[in-house]
């Protein structure tokens, strides 16, 4: 095979999948402040060769986000820190900073931590943790 002579042509991620500790609480996490419809999980009565078939999974959720899926995998008990290797936070899109500002809201309203709505020149941002205390953030485009 040739070694290619120019970058890789990606257009976009396919899928993220996060390693969390406790896969019921951090689907419910998921589920209650994104609302993302599930993509693919194994089914509670399923056979063994539908758990083989989707042993991919690995007991975890794969949520639709538009054109790309955000997947849920649990591990055994670890803590997320943004300042080993790895992953640093996940960023998700919304289309205004009144999004954000409903957002902040709705944190508040469920008692989910968070940094406030801020201003970062290109846009503005609100960062929040998931259960497992991984960082997530919301951006909001200027202009």
């Amino acid at each position: 095979m040739p070694i290619p002579t120019r970058p890789i042509p990606t257009r976009s991620f396919a899928h993220v999948r996060l390693t969390v500790t406790d896969i019921d609480r951090s689907r419910a996490f998921y589920d209650d402040v994104f609302g993302l419809p599930v993509a693919s999980e194994v089914p509670a009565d399923a056979d063994d060769a539908t758990r083989e078939q989707l042993a991919f999974l690995y007991g975890g959720v794969v949520h639709a986000l538009g054109d790309q899926l955000l997947g849920l995998r649990p591990v055994s008990a670890d803590s997320f820190d943004e300042d080993r290797t790895g992953l640093d936070h996940v960023s998700f899109a919304v289309d205004s900073r009144a999004d954000l500002d409903a957002a902040a809201a709705m944190l508040d309203e469920r008692g989910i931590a968070h940094g406030g709505v801020k201003d970062i020149g290109a846009g503005a941002i609100l960062d929040f943790r998931d259960p497992d205390g991984i960082a997530l953030e919301l951006f909001a485009r200027a202009g």
